[in-house]
């Protein structure tokens, strides 16, 4: 399995802006393990770079 980087985190409501999702799939998709959440207990922080690569995923798939 590839090795997840940190990279630039942003809050949730910002990383559901980012991917065009409610918020509630950017939390959905953390606790499925599909997306590490970082920060603090009350802040939850998600890497920009894990949320590109999820993204790209799921647009190769509906392409295929």
């Amino acid at each position: 399995m590839k090795q997840r980087t940190r990279g630039r985190t942003v809050p949730t409501e910002l990383a559901a802006l980012a991917a065009g999702v409610p918020a509630a799939t950017i939390r959905k998709w953390a606790s499925r393990g599909k997306l590490t959440r970082y920060g603090s207990r009350n802040k939850a922080e998600y890497s920009l770079d894990e949320l590109r690569e999820i993204l790209r995923a799921n647009a190769a798939k509906i392409a295929s």
